[in-house]
């Protein structure tokens, strides 16, 4: 269900501009966000491009496309 929430237009004037760069909807832009600042808020020790991989092989599991890690 969807949520009507006031925020700044300065934060959707940016959230606009990457969700072109992105190729997201603007509300996919904020989304990604705010799921991005509440796994860095959760996990402070992980970086962003740590944060980003994570979400990279979460989605890559989903579509089925996974393989045996090989150690080594």
């Amino acid at each position: 269900m969807a949520t009507a929430v006031r925020i700044s237009e300065e934060l959707v004037d940016e959230a606009r501009k990457f969700s072109r760069i992105d190729h997201r909807s603007l509300t996919g832009q904020i989304e990604h966000w705010a799921k991005i600042g509440k796994c860095a808020e959760e996990n402070p020790d992980l970086t962003y491009s740590l944060i980003k991989e994570i979400f990279i092989g979460i989605e890559e599991l989903e579509r089925g496309e996974k393989s045996k890690y090989k150690f080594g």
